[in-house]
């Protein structure tokens, strides 16, 4: 397979997974976001994703990928894991060093694709720091010419964001935790998809989730956390009938742990290019 596909592949596996508390899984909808509109964005961000393979632009291969995903009904399912994997599918090798160098080339015109890119799907985020409100993403196309005017280039607007952000510190930290996490994948055994959603359990046992902080609170994130190591704890005693409990209190209370699942995304990625085989 090729590095597109296998990233359509992760995208599939990752969404497949199940328990995975509180976001979309084979087994758990949303009221307004389905199984199949995931399954839908993953076969939809295809063309954006063999751009990235073919050496086009990060920011205009996500934006091309972004645009693909948003075909289907539920709105956005993937915009986190495909700004995870279309530096990862650009690389000319799977390392830490090489994803860094593809993000740190990145140019002006790839944080305007990135910008545009939030016209097609509504998207959660923070506010801006204080006094950037030029720089907000949700002005889309409104805030190239102030892009272009301090010459911000995709790195950058990363760089703004990583403090709270966990796809924007993997970004500016040479993708730690998406590396982790295809390396866990590749020491579990069993189906591919039920590593991911072990992997997944762990990571969220271990680091709050900064998506969740930002809808909902950093306490909560807080809380969220303590509560999957207590699963994960039981899990590991072979009670799983608390991860499951677990995955539907989250999914009834609204809680979704976006950023996880993104990295989860990007972690089978790497562990399937490196030879893992569903």
């Amino acid at each position: 397979m090729t590095p597109a596909e296998h990233a359509q592949l992760a995208l599939l596996l990752e969404v497949a997974g199940t328990p995975k508390p509180g976001n979309v899984d084979r087994d758990r909808d949303f009221p307004d976001l389905r199984f199949e509109h995931f399954l839908a964005g993953a076969i939809g961000s295809g063309a954006g994703l063999r751009a990235a393979e073919e050496g086009k632009p990060v920011g205009e291969a996500f934006e091309q990928a972004v645009e693909g995903m948003s075909h289907q009904e539920g709105g956005n399912t993937q915009f986190g894991a495909l700004l995870l994997l279309v530096p990862l599918v650009k690389a000319d090798e799977l390392s830490p060093e090489s994803v860094t160098e593809v993000v740190e080339e990145t140019t002006v015109e790839d944080a305007e694709g990135f910008y545009r890119a939030f016209e097609h799907v509504d998207v959660a985020v923070s506010d801006p720091p204080e006094g950037m409100d030029e720089f907000d993403v949700r002005r889309g196309s409104s805030a190239v010419s102030a892009l272009r005017e301090a010459d911000t280039t995709l790195y950058d607007v990363m760089e703004l964001s990583a403090d709270k952000d966990g796809i924007a510190r993997e970004w500016t930290n040479g993708f730690p935790r998406t590396f982790q996490a295809s390396e866990r994948i590749a020491e579990l055994d069993g189906g591919i998809s039920a590593r991911a959603a072990q992997v997944y359990l762990e990571f969220l046992a271990h680091e709050p989730d900064t998506f969740v902080a930002k809808r909902h609170g950093k306490k909560v994130a807080e809380s969220v956390l303590v509560r999957a190591q207590e699963a994960l704890q039981e899990a590991r005693e072979g009670n799983s009938e608390l991860v499951t409990a677990f995955a539907d209190s989250l999914v009834e209370e609204g809680i979704n742990p976006g950023t996880t699942a993104d990295i989860v995304a990007g972690g089978l990625f790497v562990a399937l290019e490196r030879g893992v085989s569903p």
